[in-house]
């Protein structure tokens, strides 16, 4: 790890995000309480969810998905560019358009082509965005994030979903309680099996929203080719790039899909590839991988569990590989142009 002198100055900024991300999601929970009441309310009375966003955004839908599927509710991810090419109808849906800042480009061009519907709230970290002005919203505490890859606006994203879910009767004490005592594990172990792989791919089934949010930031980060692909996609057909120099990061949650990551697992191992699993299930760690371990968790408890750590391990694995790190070099924060 680099000292804090030679540090890049765009990793010392996601580092003060980092370092206020658990107080600002607990004050997001809390804040937006009489906000995430009007949701549920909508979400009771449509039964249906079409959850809109963009690059972090978006694997933030990805990762709420099943939580609202559980619940009986008819939930969708897309990614607001698909969206905006191929649309769903917005006819009986309740519409959850997420965006960091609330000025993306998607956003802006989605809201004047269709005026959302009713049923239509948003999720922010700005109050003053064009988003908040536009449909109500839930928004994050702390303002913009300023560091390039997401981190905190991740974390308090969920946070605000976890606030719909405990209005729609969901208990809401272990994720809280991971908030308020985060585990901190090593991940001097992960960092050593990554070290040498040239290309990195993240994948889950019960918690693929949070693999895919991760692949971002090692890509982001590190720029390299790291992508996502969830545990039954892997399976078919993408087995073939294994080998040592690919590493592969697995999401195993104390829930029904954790007998399937473990059978990816051990298929990473015996194709030579470099395998970090991150575990909250419970279960047995799997010979040959670097396991960072977690109590047993499931749902948002998991995803507040794992992020941070995550995290961490991205920014490592990126700072090992460039000098300006956290400096994007062809992107901005704020993405203006599609």
């Amino acid at each position: 790890m680099d000292t804090t002198a030679s540090r890049p100055e765009g990793l010392k900024a996601i580092d003060r995000e980092m370092a206020r991300q658990h107080a600002d999601a607990l004050a997001s929970f809390r804040n937006n309480g009489a906000m995430a009441e009007r949701a549920a309310a909508s979400l009771k009375r449509t039964g249906r969810l079409l959850l809109l966003g963009m690059g972090g955004s978006q694997a933030v839908g990805r990762a709420v998905e099943p939580l609202y599927r559980r619940l009986g509710i008819d939930a969708i991810a897309l990614p607001l560019s698909e969206q905006l090419g191929a649309p769903l109808a917005l006819e009986g849906r309740t519409i959850f358009v997420t965006s960091q800042s609330g000025e993306s480009a998607e956003v802006l061009r989605w809201f004047g082509e269709t005026g959302g519907n009713e049923d239509t709230f948003g999720f922010t970290l700005e109050g003053g965005s064009f988003l908040a002005r536009t449909a109500p919203c839930l928004v994050g505490h702390g303002g913009t994030e300023q560091a390039f890859a997401a981190t905190r606006s991740l974390t308090v994203s969920f946070a605000l979903h976890l606030a719909i879910l405990a209005a729609l009767g969901e208990d809401a004490a272990s994720a809280v309680d991971i908030l308020e005592t985060p585990q901190e594990p090593s991940i001097d172990a992960a960092l050593a099996m990554l070290r040498d792989v040239r290309s990195v791919v993240t994948s889950g089934r019960r918690l693929q929203g949070l693999a895919e949010a991760i692949a971002l930031g090692f890509t982001e980060l590190s720029r390299l080719p790291c992508f996502s692909l969830e545990g039954g996609q892997l399976r078919h057909g993408p087995m073939e790039m294994l080998s040592p120099e690919v590493g592969v990061v697995l999401f195993r949650g104390d829930d029904a899909t954790a007998d399937l990551v473990t059978a990816m697992a051990t298929s990473v191992v015996e194709a030579g590839a470099r395998l970090v699993m991150f575990d909250a299930s419970g279960r047995p760690p799997v010979e040959g991988a670097a396991t960072i371990a977690f109590s047993p968790l499931t749902g948002l408890a998991a995803v507040f569990a794992m992020l941070p750590t995550a995290q961490r391990l991205m920014i490592a694995f990126a700072a090992e590989r460039v000098t300006d790190a956290g400096t994007p070099v062809r992107t901005t924060k704020i993405t203006r142009s599609e």
